[in-house]
């Protein structure tokens, strides 16, 4: 069983915890305890002699016997003490040092050598000179509680500090770094400092002192926010964490800003192609934060293709008004089966030699959905497409694997025969397991079927088409799809179901990329540069 006594130095309150009937001794003091609890000053034992401590009532006053003990008359109301030598703490077992840390708030760990000095470095401390600091602050009761926050004893260590010796400070910042390593929800208040800094102009401090404290509380601080840096980015950022139910050991997370090749040198003659599934042109283009608009001013890019735009016929001029200036040339492909369903465009600032839409199949479901729009360019055909989804149920599964990627496929391989083609959009499939976050409970999802994924290999990569992603980030987790009904995208625990795909032109890609960042939709931009 253990008691606490406390010990006055200056104004301060030392505390130890000691056995029951143990006697210690400090310097050339010794005294023993039985029960209860006793203050004393050390400012009236400047010539004290040994003294003991008994108490053989419980709950009543102890009482202090010494001699030669010099004071005032307020004084001798409490017993001081003087340690003369602190290496006389060496005597107290690990245990009686770790729980006398423990309540000053101090490090617990480590060998006895380094206990003694943790405590011994806290009484030299507090048994400085005078002229070493002004008064410190007294500890309130609160600092023997063991509810006691880290931030409250980063304060109290602090204030030590700006009266304590340099060896103190470094003591200080070394505990500030070791608080934070335990407890990384600990926070230091902006305004709880720029309220002491105006106390301590107040009662007079020194404008060195502030300065101290001010860099002292700079370095916790900075150490401090690590951790809400590193949940902030978190937040924000999650694209950058690794998130995918069964990685392989090499996989890493896609990070734009890292994983990106430097810009093409200033002359170099290229081309930057977007594409993005808006999942709602109209309400995109309505929303105060990020849209097409901002993305032209932000990209830069040549030609921007979409997806899923949802418009009729009849608001396409309304919305070309919309588009930023210098893209003069756009093209648009509307569904005329399903009013605001499907539909996809090119919006390019680059005139096209030519534009088709659909596949001039006449009649076919593929060219009444609207579901492709193809530009010729110099160098190179480019196909904007929405690929179908086989839906809830695999419904359209068979006309998906049977009739459209064949279609598409066919297509393709017939315009080759003039010109290299470049195929972006929402191909609906993830391709390969790395490509979804949950493959093994996706199996019967529509755009990771068995089906879906073989007809996707056997359509388009089997007849020379280059996943131009995947190869330049091999064992890269990428997603372009998250959904809105599980808020996925604060957790990037979703799909990449968009591709920009070259063949011939594969050895041309610069950068292929996708834009995490961007919201707006349920998908996310992505961007492929051109070498020409």
């Amino acid at each position: 069983m253990n008691k606490v006594i406390q010990f006055g130095l200056k104004s301060s309150k030392f505390l130890a915890v000691v056995p029951l009937r143990r006697s210690l001794r400090f310097g050339s003091s010794t005294f023993s305890v039985r029960v209860g609890t006793i203050s004393f000053n050390n400012r009236l034992m400047s010539n004290a002699t040994p003294f003991s401590v008994n108490n053989n009532t419980k709950g009543k006053e102890m009482k202090v016997a010494a001699t030669d003990h010099k004071g005032s008359d307020s004084d001798r109301d409490e017993m001081g003490i003087i340690l003369h030598d602190q290496k006389e703490i060496e005597a107290m077992t690990v245990q009686e040092l770790r729980a006398t840390l423990r309540k000053l708030g101090l490090p617990v760990k480590g060998l006895k050598k380094e206990l003694v000095s943790a405590l011994r470095l806290h009484m030299d401390r507090n048994l400085q000179d005078e002229s070493c600091g002004a008064e410190i602050k007294e500890t309130t009761s609160s600092t023997r509680s063991e509810s006691v926050t880290i931030k409250r004893k980063i304060r109290n260590r602090e204030e030590s500090t700006e009266d304590g010796c340099s060896s103190s400070e470094a003591y200080v910042e070394r505990r500030v770094k070791q608080s934070t390593q335990k407890n990384l929800k600990a926070k230091v208040s902006s305004k709880a400092i720029l309220s002491e800094q105006k106390s301590l102009t107040k009662t007079g401090k020194k404008k060195s002192l502030l300065k101290e404290k001010e860099a002292s509380l700079t370095i916790s601080s900075k150490v401090l926010k690590t951790d809400e840096v590193t949940s902030s980015l978190v937040q924000s950022e999650p694209w950058t964490v690794l998130a995918h139910k069964k990685p392989e050991k090499d996989w890493k997370a896609y990070n734009p800003k890292t994983m990106r090749p430097p810009s093409l040198p200033e002359g170099t003659k290229s081309m930057k192609i977007m594409t993005w599934n808006v999942n709602g042109l109209r309400a995109l283009l309505k929303l105060e934060s990020f849209s097409a608009l901002q993305l032209a001013q932000r990209e830069n890019f040549d030609v921007l293709c979409l997806q899923e735009t949802k418009i009729q016929v009849k608001d396409v001029e309304e919305v070309k008004k919309a588009l930023s200036d210098g893209y003069d040339h756009s093209f648009w492909s509307c569904s005329v089966s399903k009013l605001g369903y499907s539909g996809t465009a090119i919006i390019s600032r680059i005139k096209p030699l030519s534009v088709r839409y659909g596949t001039g199949l006449s009649g076919s479901d593929h060219d009444m959905e609207g579901r492709i729009v193809t530009a010729e360019f110099e160098s190179f055909y480019l196909i904007s497409t929405y690929v179908p989804n086989s839906g809830d149920g695999l419904k359209r599964l068979s006309y998906r694997i049977e009739e459209w990627d064949k279609t598409l496929s066919n297509y393709i391989k017939e315009l080759e025969k003039s010109k290299p083609v470049v195929l972006t959009g929402d191909l609906n499939c993830a391709h390969e397991e790395i490509d979804i976050y949950n493959p093994a409970g996706n199996k019967r999802s529509a755009g990771f079927t068995i089906e879906e994924r073989e007809s996707f290999r056997e359509n388009f990569l089997d007849k020379g088409f280059v996943d131009t992603f995947r190869k330049q980030h091999p064992g890269v987790v990428g997603y372009t799809y998250w959904g809105y009904r599980h808020g996925t995208r604060k957790t990037n625990k979703r799909w990449r179901l968009d591709y920009l795909v070259s063949e011939s032109m594969a050895g041309n890609v610069h950068d292929s990329y996708i834009l995490p960042d961007i919201n707006g939709s349920d998908h996310c931009p992505i961007g492929l540069i051109l070498k020409l």
